[in-house]
């Protein structure tokens, strides 16, 4: 750190948002609980209510608060899908300035996917198999309508990490689908690619009932690494002049 720097100016409301992050950190304020109302916050910190409210709302950005209307804020309870969620709005602003950035969600979701799909092979339960059975069946029925088909495709995916037990797991996989939404959908829409979505889908989860931890993840990976190639073809198609 450099000392000889000379020392930052700070707004009022950066004041105020650390001193209820203080409050809250230290559990003052816990997870659940309501803050003050605006105008004790007013009298304890000596400052206007503008200040106060550029607080609340730097908090309610940042998902340490929530506001309702005609209610105080309150501090909400964290969950890992909520702390996934906050970074949304970032990550679809990366994915739109640096297209390139794609390519390298597209390999993570191989490597974390991959790991779900031979934990599940490892730990899922007869009731665990039965529901990602019935998640195809469901796929299956909702082929002729696509946002259908896109929303049990996710939760087919969910649902395999979640049988790890580690609820992260499903949390990241629901944000690279909603992150990259705008890459699924012309692979849906491709010839035959739901049918084989289906299809891979299943032998993912034979992988499963049998334990084969090894086979699981491999079906897992050629299932995305089919999908990745067909969206680089798609892909070059229409960036190809016509």
């Amino acid at each position: 750190m450099n000392t000889d720097q000379p020392i930052q100016k700070r707004k009022l409301y950066q004041e105020v948002q650390d001193r209820l992050m203080q409050r809250i950190q230290t559990g003052e304020i816990a997870p659940g609980e309501q803050l003050p109302p605006e105008r004790e916050l007013m009298e304890v910190y000596g400052v206007g209510r503008p200040a106060v409210r550029e607080a609340l709302q730097a908090l309610e950005r940042s998902g340490i608060v929530e506001i309702s209307h005609g209610e105080r804020a309150r501090v909400v309870v964290p969950s890992a899908h909520s702390l996934i969620q906050q970074i949304a709005g970032g990550a679809r602003h990366l994915l739109q300035m640096q297209p390139e950035t794609l390519e390298h969600l597209r390999q993570a979701r191989i490597f974390l996917e991959e790991g779900t799909a031979r934990m599940a092979a490892q730990r899922a339960t007869a009731t665990d198999v039965a529901a990602l059975r019935a998640n195809i069946q469901a796929h299956r029925d909702s082929l002729p309508r696509l946002d259908e088909f896109l929303a049990h495709d996710m939760a087919f995916h969910r649902a395999l990490a979640r049988i790890s037990g580690n609820p992260i797991f499903p949390a990241i996989v629901e944000a690279i689908f909603q992150w990259a939404s705008a890459d699924y959908r012309p692979l849906v829409r491709a010839p035959g690619a739901e049918l084989l979505t289906l299809e891979e889908h299943s032998r993912v989860v034979d992988a499963i009932a049998a334990g084969d931890a090894d086979a699981a993840a491999a079906a897992m990976r050629a299932h995305l690494a089919r999908s990745n190639a067909l969206y680089r073809r798609i892909e070059e198609a229409q960036d190809r002049p016509s």
